[in-house]
């Protein structure tokens, strides 16, 4: 009866332990799931921005195109001279725009004039009726339309337009965009994103197995109409999965990927004027793994709890039958009974501290680095709050030219004064590369990441923290001055990251010469005899208080009344630390101050990805 009884309460306490660390999984689960979704939705927003701006940008391109003489002269008198004419403008066109293919075609939807005229893939000659843009612009509306070329074989987004009523003839002219450029950014950022039509079938993704199939089986007479306008070519549209209905925002979606049935977290969110859907797929599996600990771990817990109760039980039942011996022998053994209880009371007391000492570490290591990379992305943003005064700036001024290039070119086309129009054109496409060029840098700079290390460029960080810091030297009337080094130089680092210590080192190098007479920061790389590298960026400033010094690296000491969060050099520290390096302080003996961050040298690897630059250079 005994044994028996033992089975069922140990059994019993085995339930109640996995009981404990199921709902400890369940609770972590549904938190790190919710966490997901929330941080894939802010990214899909973002990408979804970024296809809104590609496809908005082309919008008018075709209506404008069609406004053209040469255009009208190709449609009312198609002889070579014109055809010729109109297919050298369409090139010029295509080169400026930065798209894909612009045609034009006759009623019957017969292509005349192309800018691939001269290509095995041109477009001259073929009919184009059946394409549903086509149709649209003949009706008077813009044609808008995606799917597989049915001449080149590469996919594109095409946009038509018809000639104005006013024109000698009628016709339509139409525009074909590539979207390889954004799937292959969507592809370098990381995330598993895929873009499918109203009807579900995926025709961009990260995944190229996933390419042409689509999210849902396809109704039989939705399969003969793509057939019929040929948008996906001669793919087999096989659905990803065998679900009914179309993944949304929120649902779990299984499907196979490297050879494995995975589950992924859906965020999606309409875009285009297509009714396009773009997904992006969270892999669960880190949040799967993160629940499967928390429930271990509760289990564990609840098992060292349910083991103490039982050691007490034990304890009690052991005192009992002691109380019963000890009638007999309490004269001789009373003194021991009494140091017995006493030690075992000591003992459980100091398993239980040891326990939540251990705990409390463990809470404190994970406080600790949650706050490392908190401080890390604060200081980001710190710096680059600091900056927003400037790129604002930096930004209004190639506004302020678009527009006033994009009234000249009106202008200049009424005049029919082709040849300023396409300098104005081409002005206008430097002057749009140009404001690019500095919001991809502040993207990629303000992105929150995990520090991984690997051969990293000094040349390449040193030249984006110099983009990111121009307007501020504009501000203060300042340079940075380069001293010449080896361009193929590169430390084991975070790439983000160290960029990430320059803006700042490199910023409070500017502040702290900006009321001066000689205002300049001065930029050195030493390659040392052990193996590591310094970066030295000293300033021509008053330099250190010693007062100062003291407090240099404390978080939130700051000697800017007013501005910043004294994050800079307290977050730069922890980042070089971090990356296996260290970072110091001194006076000059000529006066200003000198940072310098000492980083192990990445061995044998050559930096790649930019051109060449001067041995120095100053950037005012």
């Amino acid at each position: 009866m005994k044994p028996t009884r033992s089975l069922l309460t140990s059994g019993l306490a085995l339930l109640a332990c996995v009981f404990v660390g199921a709902l400890a999984y369940r609770w972590s689960l549904d938190a790190q799931l919710s966490g997901q979704q929330r941080a894939a939705s802010q990214r899909l927003a973002f990408a979804a921005q970024s296809l809104e701006s590609l496809l908005q940008r082309n919008e008018a391109l075709p209506a404008l195109l069609a406004l053209h003489s040469r255009t009208n002269l190709a449609l009312q008198r198609p002889d070579a001279k014109n055809l010729q004419a109109a297919n050298a403008y369409l090139a010029s066109a295509v080169a400026l725009a930065d798209v894909d293919t612009a045609y034009v075609m006759n009623t019957e939807g017969l292509t005349l004039a192309a800018s691939n005229w001269n290509l095995p893939s041109s477009f001259v000659g073929q009919n184009y009726r059946f394409r549903p843009y086509f149709e649209a612009a003949m009706q008077g509306r813009t044609g808008r339309f995606f799917g597989v070329g049915v001449t080149t074989g590469k996919a594109g987004y095409f946009m038509a337009s018809a000639l104005p009523p006013e024109a000698p003839a009628p016709g339509v002219v139409a525009v074909k965009i590539s979207l390889d450029a954004f799937e292959a950014a969507l592809a370098g950022g990381g995330d598993t994103v895929l873009l499918a039509d109203r009807e579900g079938v995926v025709f961009l993704s990260t995944e190229p197995a996933w390419r042409y199939r689509t999210l849902a089986p396809l109704p039989a007479e939705v399969r003969t109409r793509l057939q019929g306008v040929q948008q996906y070519g001669n793919h087999p549209l096989t659905p990803l999965h065998a679900e009914a209905s179309l993944p949304a925002d929120g649902d779990t979606l299984r499907l196979q990927q490297a050879g494995h049935l995975r589950d992924f977290s859906v965020a999606a969110r309409s875009v285009g004027p297509l009714g396009w859907q773009m997904l992006l797929l969270a892999d669960q599996r880190p949040a799967r793994q993160e629940a499967l600990v928390a429930g271990l771990a509760g289990g564990l817990c609840a098992a060292l709890v349910l083991g103490l109760a039982l050691l007490r039980r034990l304890d009690r039942l052991g005192r009992a039958e002691r109380a019963a011996s000890a009638q007999r022998l309490r004269e001789a053994h009373g003194m021991l009974e009494v140091q017995i209880a006493q030690r075992t009371r000591e003992i459980t007391a100091a398993n239980a501290a040891l326990e939540d000492r251990v705990r409390d570490l463990q809470q404190a290591e994970q406080i600790v680095r949650g706050t490392r990379d908190t401080a890390v992305q604060a200081g980001k943003l710190a710096v680059l709050g600091q900056m927003a005064a400037g790129m604002s700036h930096e930004l209004n001024q190639p506004l302020a030219a678009l527009q006033t290039l994009s009234d000249n070119a009106i202008a200049l086309h009424q005049r029919q004064r082709g040849e300023d129009v396409a300098e104005n054109l081409r002005l206008i496409s430097q002057l749009a590369g140009r404001m690019g060029r500095i919001v991809r840098q502040l993207k990629s700079f303000v992105r929150k990441e995990p520090p991984a290390l690997s051969p990293c460029s000094v040349r390449e960080a040193l030249d984006h923290a110099l983009l990111l810091l121009a307007p501020r030297c504009q501000a203060v009337d300042a340079q940075i001055a380069v001293a010449d080094f080896d361009e193929a130089l590169c430390v084991l680092a975070d790439a983000t990251r160290l960029e990430q210590v320059l803006v700042n080192l490199l910023r409070n190098g500017l502040d702290a010469v900006q009321h001066q007479a000689v205002r300049e920061v001065r930029f050195a790389v030493e390659v040392q005899a052990d193996g590591r590298v310094l970066l030295r960026v000293a300033d021509t400033g008053r330099g250190m208080d010693p007062e100062v010094q003291t407090h240099l690296f404390e978080p939130f000491y700051t000697t800017k009344a007013g501005e910043g969060l004294g994050l800079g050099l307290a977050v730069s520290r922890i980042i070089v630390e971090g990356m296996g390096g260290t970072l110091a302080a001194s006076n000059l003996p000529e006066g200003g101050a000198e940072f310098t961050v000492r980083l192990p040298r990445a061995a044998g690897v050559v930096a790649q990805g930019k051109a060449a630059h001067p041995a120095t250079q100053d950037l005012p």
